[in-house]
Parts: C-alpha cells; structure tokens; sequence
C-alpha cells in the first residue's frame, strides 16, 4: 500500500512538469524550422554542443520534462552530442531556479549552479561526439529534408496546434511512455525502500555523505527549485555546502525514469557517459565547494512564516492542476502502451501477409511488362515524419508512379518503371537500411 501511495505522489508531482515537457517537445516540433536545429545543432561540433548546453540553462525544465523536449530535438536533426548537452545542462537550473537559489541559499550558490550546469553538459556533449558515432539516418539530412517539412507539416495555425499535441502527447508519448512507465515504478520503490533520515546520518563524515547524497540523488526525483529547500535543511543538519550542492544538481539532473528513456533513446555507451559525467560533475564541484569556499558565503534563510491567505489559494488550485495532471498522464500512459501493442500486431498480422502472398507478388511483377510492383523492407524508421522522408526519396526516382510505406511494419509499395537497384539506392542515400522482400 506504501508503494501505490509512493507511485500517486510521484505522479502528482511529476505530472505536470512531464506534461509541459511533452509540449514543448511539440511546440518545438512544428513551429522551429528544422534548418535551425542542423544550423545551430546538428553535427558533432564544439558550437553544437555550446549551443545545446546554452539553450538548456535557462530553460525551467526538471529531468522529466526535459526527456521528450531532448527526444524531440534530436529527432529533428539535433546530433547526438548537442541533444545530451540540452539534457545535462536544462534540468539543473533555470531561471526560476536561480533566482530562488539566491533568495534562500546565497548568491555563490546562485552563480555556481548555471556555471556547474553548462559546463558538465558541454563536457558531457564533447564525450559523446568524440566516442559515440553518429546515425546515419541523422547525419545524412539534407537540404530536401526542408522541403519536405514544409509540406508534412499544418500550414494553417490551427492546424499546426493540433499537431503540436498530436506529436507531443502521440508520437513521443508512444516513443517513451513505456520507459518512462517503468521508470516511474523503480522510482516509487525507492522512495518506500529509502528512509527520510537516511542522509542525516553522514553529517560527521563529509566524504561518506557526498556518495550517499550522489547515490540516492542520481535515482530519486526532485526539481530544480524543489531541491532547494531540501538542500537548505540538510546544511543546517550539518551537511556541508559541497554535500547539499549535489544534491542540487545531481537530483534535478537525474532520476531513473529519465535514465532509462536515455537509455533507450540514444544507446548504451550515450547513457553512461550522461550519468557519469553529471554525478562526476556534481562530486568535483562538491569537492571544490568544500575546498574553496568558506561555509559563510552559504546563507539560509529558515524563518517560518506562515504564508498569507492568497498565497494559501494558490497553492490549492497548483494542487488540484497536479492532481489532474496526473490522471491526464496516465490516461496518455495507457494509450500510449496500448498503441505500442497494437502496433505489434500490426506488424506480426502485415509480415505474415507479406509472407502468404510473396509468391502472388512474384507471379504479378512477372507478367508486368513496363510498370512493375516491388515491396521493400525499410529499417531505421520511428516516426511518421522519418516514414514521409522515405516516401519522398522514392518519389524522386524517375519512373515511380505511386509509393506507399506503412511505418508498423516497415514495407514499401513502389509502382514504376524504375529498377530495383535505383530505388535501394535512393534510399539508402537518405539514410535508411532497405531490402527487397
């Protein structure tokens, strides 16, 4: 019972930040050109990375909402290495953050927290350009990839803000929401399994608190500005200044719903140098903290006053707009799981299809003397746009009549005049695996 109460709290405070997230990545999706996310973010460049560790600081987005904003960016055409940067920097500050920083913990803390936030998310970016490969499917955009935006997407204003929520709360919720799903479960276990004076017992030994501040940090949830109070009350505890700042950057920056769509979402190797980087970030700059900085320079503001009746208003309605926060995300949860098993099916139903009736297509394309029928296995596709990309490169083949791609199951229908080879070729220049079938 513990945990469903921890899980209900969990998404109550998530929820709303997760939901902002979704939209921003939708936002972003229709209305920012994909010239400027190449321009400024594409390719694995130190401006790349500066740009994405720049964009990210003062944007007042947690480590939740920050994932579908970075999946987002980085399926229209940010490089791998920009798209880690913009995650590291944005969820450990912001410009709410900042300001609430100085308000109750001193402005050291106030200038450290963006400093330490854009620096480990450029070092972050560089690792990931200089040991990580980028897709092909990414690197080979081109010019035409404009053009073909403009014609995916709404022209009209209305139409465009309905895409927004289609693609924020659609797409990326079927790309995501099952990690995220079981992320938000690990993340509830913990918080039953942990005690809430845990950390309180390091406060005699500095070194022992900063691995068990940056142990629970990295897998506990907490934003930005909420970290703040929690951090101010571990000082007055006795844990050191260095000790509490992890727990500032460190626990907005990571938590294990996050971890696992990074995971996901950009790879192995991606993921580990994102989560050693934060925690290694967190633990020198802790140790420099320390070191450097004498305790004064760390103000806390404790006075308990009781908030006025306004304020009391306000804090009901931000209430009940978490509550219905929640149910909407998981009501968007389900049916995003649901779509994914269909889309399951979908593709079992269709490759059994393609399998019955490969001997009638053969039978057709022989007795075809000038228009001839082709069906092609196309990888690398994940979403509708990436499906529309292929679509238009076949088009481009001179002597295609009609082309049709199914994105569940991953088969091209090309009718036309033009030779198999011509069309592989076509497609594979836009960066995308195809077989014949």
């Amino acid at each position: 019972m513990n945990f469903v109460f921890a899980l209900g709290d969990l998404l109550i405070e998530m929820a709303p930040w997760l939901l902002f997230g979704f939209f921003v990545a939708g936002v972003l999706h229709v209305f920012v050109p994909r010239s400027i996310f190449r321009k400024f973010l594409a390719g694995n460049s130190v401006r790349s990375v500066f740009f994405g560790a720049l964009l990210g600081v003062p944007l007042p987005l947690c480590s939740c909402g920050v994932i579908p904003t970075a999946m987002g960016l980085r399926k229209d055409g940010a490089s791998r290495g920009a798209s880690v940067s913009f995650l590291i920097s944005t969820p450990q500050t912001g410009v709410d953050s900042i300001f609430a920083t100085w308000a109750l913990l001193g402005l050291p803390f106030a200038l450290i927290r963006p400093c330490a936030a854009f620096a480990t998310g450029i070092i972050g970016g560089l690792l990931v350009n200089w040991l990580v490969p980028e897709d092909k499917a990414i690197s080979n955009l081109s010019a035409d990839d404009e053009q073909l935006e403009e014609t995916y997407l709404p022209q009209s204003f209305p139409g465009k803000i309905w895409e927004v929520f289609r693609y924020g709360f659609g797409d990326m919720m079927r790309n995501i929401g099952l990690w995220l799903t079981i992320g938000l479960i690990l993340a509830a276990f913990i918080t039953v399994l942990i005690p809430d004076d845990f950390l309180l017992r390091f406060s005699e030994t500095p070194w022992l608190g900063m691995l068990a501040i940056l142990a629970l940090a990295s897998a506990m949830y907490v934003c930005a500005t909420g970290s703040i109070p929690i951090a101010a009350a571990l000082m007055m505890k006795g844990i050191s200044p260095g000790a509490a700042f992890i727990l500032l950057m460190a626990g907005p920056a990571t938590n294990l719903a996050a971890m696992l769509v990074v995971r996901k979402g950009l790879g192995r190797k991606t993921f580990w140098i994102y989560l050693l980087t934060i925690l290694s970030g967190a633990l020198l700059t802790a140790i420099g903290i320390d070191f450097f900085c004498p305790r004064e320079w760390f103000i806390q503001k404790t006075a308990a006053v009781d908030a006025p009746a306004c304020c009391r208003g306000c804090s009901s309605i931000w209430e009940l707009i978490k509550i219905g926060s929640a149910i909407f995300l998981v009501l968007l949860l389900l049916r995003g799981l649901i779509a994914q098993a269909v889309t399951k099916r979908v593709k079992a139903q269709r490759k059994n299809q393609v399998l019955n009736s490969e001997e009638t297509k053969d039978k057709n394309k022989m007795n075809m003397n000038e228009s001839k029928v082709y069906e092609f296995r196309v990888t690398g596709m994940t979403c509708t746009h990436c499906r529309s990309f292929v679509e238009k490169s076949i088009k481009l083949v001179s002597g295609v009549e009609t082309v049709k791609v199914d994105l569940a199951s991953g088969i091209a229908e090309v009718t036309g005049s033009a030779t198999e080879k011509e069309i592989i070729q076509a497609v594979e220049e836009a960066g995308f695996g195809i077989s014949v079938i």
